[in-house]
């Protein structure tokens, strides 16, 4: 490996620090000591491969979570590297002077360079060590050296690519940036120095593309400087600032060559930096967080001072708006940076400076540009204008924003990707947004008015250069649908056709997966919307969709098959109650058993909930084409699972309450065997509540006794089993108000229908299990796990796996198993009440053993059932 080219030396130490995070420390011990000896050898290819490997290896301590075993490794490593890395750096510097020549010895050693100080950062990252304490004078005057060289043969005439000089001087600023951040007491004298070595850097470096991670690391350092109190010194005096402000953050603020071909030529990665969040890296945001940063901290001068600037920008602008629309975006950005003092990606900005006029800006300076007729002149204006009253939507009250949409709607058919999008996401952000009674600010009787143009305007965006896909507009009709509601029924005529159409396309090539989410979202609220008016028009829609379904189930297109097997969920559901499952329902059910299907992990959570829905409405055609076995071959895979077995127990709890009991109670053996199997086998706590759940549905439903005859059919006795090792100790793991009410009605009947339970030998537990149940009342529920938890399934099925992802507006509706008993303690106490009927002179004494705390929780719930069981 340390004689390979240094592309593959690269590749080979990833794999070394793959094996190193398995086998290193204790499999592994005498690696460091290993790649230490390589330092003496001299040959600094050899070196580079060892230092690369350490900074993938070491690459972790960055981010892990601390614990004893990650401070023992940590220790092992300083014990044995700190000192030779070290004299490395030293004997490195040493040696680019003695070369200072010879260019291609530079780039060698100045690469070494880079990698010790990499190494440097991981090793520091989780606590300041002893060894890098004592010789903090030997790394901070050396960082201080190479931070102020200039190497003129490493200058590169290249504008887009760092090169080592760059990269040297951006991995300094990193290490110092956490130096002030981590340990400012111990790093305090060389602030004053590396604040002035800095800043003189940033008034050096040019505006290329090269240079733009060493900017944003240097620039971070200087707000990490500027938040420490203890440090504000060095920035209060007022020339200092306007210097920073002049030199360093304006021309770092400014939209450059780069930033505009960007916007351009790859608009969705400009999109992606500018609103989502992943411009952490850019010159933009760290001189943005600088000016936050310093007028959180100077305020009133840093407002004093770029407010002279903010009106020369504006004022050039004016003079020659075609020209100079670049010192308006700049000034649009400063009064972003300047303005904002917190907020959310939920709501955007949510806190401002008292001193920026927010409303006054927006109406002098934004609506104007949203105004313009022309909807394609000064693009990068336009998404600016967008993009600030996206930003401070929250601030800037219900009225602007009703009489902003208009202009949203209106640049929906910008040329530009980058406005357009940005229109419709504005839209769908402005659409979501809610007033302090959790109502929405903009309703459908706001929107009803521009309804055509939205909506058209929405589609037609979906039909422009680029944006065939455009994940923004998608969810912004998905929105605007979710707002409009019945109010969008007038649009669904012209809609649907085109949603399907969509469908049919992405279908060939799915690459998009928000914006096809956003799709099936959208289809989804439009079948609610329309059936919920008229539920007939369901088979409208089955006739739209039930081509492309089947196509993309024939094809076996596995990123849809999740999304289809909720739809065809939703249809069916929507059709309860008003008569038989149409015939082409029935033609695929077939398919929906093929074991396969069942293999991929997307699929389980909609194919159950389709399997179900069948269950519910044609159980007795399930039974005629002769799938039962197949549908509790399904049970049986999934009670299997431990990731699964929760579906397992809601597939039979539905066979119960709706499958034929005569054709299912031959299998109810078998069934409770599996069950039993697994239980012995390998418990956890998910399963543990999923039986308890079930056996007490069975009894709801089927009765006490055969419950307790079909276990003790299994093993002589073995009920006492359940009631001692399952329900006494673990019924208070159930959880969910549901599940709670059917365990009450389940242990009330064992409690009071069963005569076995009366009479030896499961007599002796009928006071336990009772008190249980109180307990399952009054307790809050047991949140302890068992050993079986922390398990790491091993997939089935290698490879590439569709994830599920549940539609919001295709969300199954909770099923109440007991719908006709509202409440478990008023079910207890009248069952109760008629077993002290039947037996009397029986129960005071078995209630006599409970608690005294037990027994007036339980007088409590006979009193409010106006029960006596005395």
């Amino acid at each position: 490996m340390l004689r390979s080219p240094s592309a593959i030396q690269k590749q080979l130490s990833d794999a070394v620090s793959i094996i190193g995070k398995h086998d290193f420390p204790k499999k592994w011990p005498q690696l460091i000591d290993e790649m230490v000896e390589k330092f003496a050898t001299g040959d600094f290819n050899v070196i580079n491969g060892v230092l690369q490997t350490a900074h993938s290896l070491f690459k972790r301590y960055r981010y892990e979570f601390k614990s004893q075993s990650l401070w023992e490794e940590i220790k092992l490593v300083l014990d044995r590297m700190a000192k030779p890395l070290t004299d490395l750096l030293i004997n490195t510097i040493q040696l680019a002077k003695v070369h200072e020549n010879n260019t291609e010895a530079l780039k060698v050693i100045y690469g070494s360079l880079v990698l010790v100080c990499k190494v440097f950062f991981s090793l520091n990252s989780q606590d300041l060590p002893e060894f890098f304490e004592d010789n903090m004078s030997v790394w901070m005057t050396a960082f201080n050296d190479l931070l102020t060289a200039d190497v003129p043969c490493l200058r590169t005439g290249e504008d887009e690519d760092a090169g080592v000089l760059e990269h040297l001087r951006s991995q300094i600023c990193e290490n110092i940036g956490l130096y002030a951040q981590k340990y400012d007491e111990e790093f305090g004298t060389y602030m004053q120095t590396f604040v002035t070595a800095v800043w003189e850097l940033l008034v050096k470096t040019g505006i290329q593309t090269k240079y733009d991670s060493l900017v944003s690391n240097a620039l971070q350092f200087l707000s990490v400087v500027a938040e420490r109190n203890h440090y504000r010194k060095i920035f209060e005096n007022p020339e200092i600032l306007a210097n920073i402000c002049e030199k360093v953050v304006i021309p770092n603020l400014d939209f450059r060559q780069s930033d505009e071909e960007l916007f351009e030529d790859s608009p969705e990665e400009y999109i992606r930096r500018d609103i989502e969040g992943s411009d952490i890296d850019t010159r933009r945001r760290a001189a943005c967080d600088l000016v936050k940063t310093l007028s959180q901290n100077f305020e009133a001068k840093i407002f004093a001072i770029f407010g002279q600037y903010l009106e020369i920008l504006l004022a050039k602008y004016k003079e020659n708006p075609a020209a100079n629309w670049r010192a308006k975006d700049t000034a649009v950005y400063l009064v972003t940076s300047l303005a904002s003092r917190g907020g959310t990606q939920k709501h955007g900005i949510t806190h401002v400076s008292e001193l920026v006029p927010l409303p006054q800006f927006c109406a002098q300076h934004i609506v104007p540009e949203l105004e313009r007729p022309n909807i394609n002149e000064l693009p990068v204006l336009k998404s600016a204008a967008i993009k600030f009253v996206m930003v401070f939507r929250s601030l800037l009250g219900p009225q602007t924003l009703l009489a902003c949409i208009p202009h949203l709607i209106r640049h929906l058919p910008a040329e530009s990707v980058v406005v357009h999008s940005y229109a419709a996401c504005a839209i769908e952000k402005i659409l979501v947004m809610r007033d302090s009674n959790q109502q929405l600010v903009i309703t459908a009787q706001h929107l009803t008015p521009f309804i055509n143009d939205l909506l058209g305007g929405l589609f037609g965006t979906l039909a422009l250069p680029g944006s065939s896909e455009n994940e923004y507009v998608m969810k912004a009709i998905m929105r605007s649908f979710s707002t409009l509601q019945e109010a969008a029924m007038p649009y669904m005529a012209v809609a649907l056709p085109r949603l399907t159409e969509i469908l049919t396309l992405v279908a060939k090539n799915p690459s998009r997966p928000h914006f096809n989410h956003y799709l099936f979202e959208t289809l989804s609220l439009a079948v609610k919307i329309v059936c919920k008016t008229e539920p007939a028009a369901v088979s409208s829609f089955e006739e739209a969709l039930f081509p492309v379904f089947q196509g993309i189930l024939q094809q076996d297109i596995l990123e849809f098959m999740p999304y289809v097997f909720q739809m065809l969920s939703l249809l069916l559901e929507i059709r309860e109650g008003s008569g038989s499952i149409p015939e082409p329902y029935w033609a695929l059910f077939p398919c929906l058993l093929v074991p396969a299907l069942w293999d991929r992990p997307g699929n389980v959570t909609p194919l159950i909930r389709l399997i179900t829905a069948f269950i519910r409405q044609g159980s007795a055609q399930i039974g005629a084409l002769g799938k039962l076995n197949a549908v509790l071959g399904i049970f049986q895979k999934m009670i299997a699972s431990k990731s699964n077995d929760h579906e397992g127990f809601y597939l039979m709890q539905n066979l119960l309450a709706y499958y034929p009991n005569a054709e299912l109670q031959p299998n109810m053996r078998q069934i409770f065997a599996l069950l039993f199997q697994r239980l012995s086998l390998s418990k956890t706590t998910k399963y543990v509540r999923g039986i308890i759940v079930f056996l007490c549905y069975y009894t709801a439903k089927m009765g006490a006794t055969p419950l307790v005859e079909l276990i003790d059919q299994i093993q002589a006795n073995m009920f006492g089993m359940v009631v001692d090792r399952v329900f006494i100790p673990d019924m208070a793991k159930v959880s969910s108000e549901m599940d709670r009410k059917i365990v009450a009605v389940g242990i009330a009947k064992i409690l009071t229908e069963c005569p076995a339970m009366l009479a030896p030998p499961y007599l002796e537990r009928w006071s336990r299990l009772l008190q249980a149940l109180v307990e399952l009342f009054e307790l809050p529920p047991d949140q302890t796990t068992l050993d079986g938890d922390h398990f790491i399934e091993v997939d089935d099925a290698p490879g590439y796996q569709a994830a599920f992802s549940q539609l919001s507006y295709a969300q199954p509706k909770s099923q109440d198993f007991l719908a006709d008993i509202s409440d478990g303690r008023k079910y207890l106490a009248e069952s109760l009440g008629k077993l002290a009927q039947t037996r009397p002179g029986e129960l005071p004494t078995l209630v006599a053993i409970l608690g005294d705390n037990h027994k007036q929780a339980l007088q409590k719930y006979c009193d409010q059932a106006g029960v006596r069981i005395a």
